[in-house]
């Protein structure tokens, strides 16, 4: 290879890189981009979502209609029903922790208080107290109304057999709640 081959291939090669240089820098002048003020996104406002409304209407569904809904069930028709969560839960007085804590007196004690029961971290921090209203929002889908909860229940779809397990929950206490 003599002199000028090799000065050919080096030429080349500059002018190859001066090309590749001046298209970036056409480009970018070309097709500016401003850039923002800021480097953050600002965020307004929380929307609700179309779950968080069907939560919420079930709420105010089960709040305001508690009482037309604890009609739909009868005591003895809870107590059959309640032999599904007799594998997990015991319902005698003094009894025992299962899988699931002891739920004598359930009705009016707070969410996850049974002292010698290991609960899920979600259960343990949902700062609520077992009522009418929120035993049935929990019954319907365990997972949904307490987030992190480890019981693996699907729930109770029909509102009849709900209504007539908690009537049977409220009757296994010492000082049952009155019904509305």
């Amino acid at each position: 290879m003599n002199k000028f081959e090799i000065n050919k291939i080096i030429a080349s090669i500059v002018l190859t890189i001066v090309i590749v240089l001046g298209i970036n820098k056409l480009a970018d002048t070309v097709y500016h981009v401003k850039t923002p003020d800021s480097t953050a996104y600002k965020v307004t406002a929380a929307t609700k979502t179309k779950e968080d409304g069907k939560k919420e209407a079930a709420k105010n569904e089960t709040q305001t209609d508690i009482k037309a809904f604890l009609a739909l069930g009868s005591v003895d028709s809870g107590k059959k029903i309640f032999k599904q969560c007799a594998a997990c839960h015991s319902i005698s007085k003094g009894g025992s922790n299962k899988i699931g804590p002891a739920l004598w007196g359930v009705l009016g004690r707070d969410i996850g208080s049974v002292t010698d029961y290991k609960y899920s971290k979600g259960m343990s921090e949902f700062n609520e107290t077992w009522i009418f209203d929120s035993l049935n929002a929990f019954l319907i889908k365990p997972k949904d109304y307490i987030k992190g909860t480890k019981m693996a229940y699907a729930g109770l779809k029909k509102e009849n057999d709900r209504a007539s397990v908690i009537l049977y929950l409220n009757e296994q206490s010492d000082s049952p709640l009155l019904l509305p």
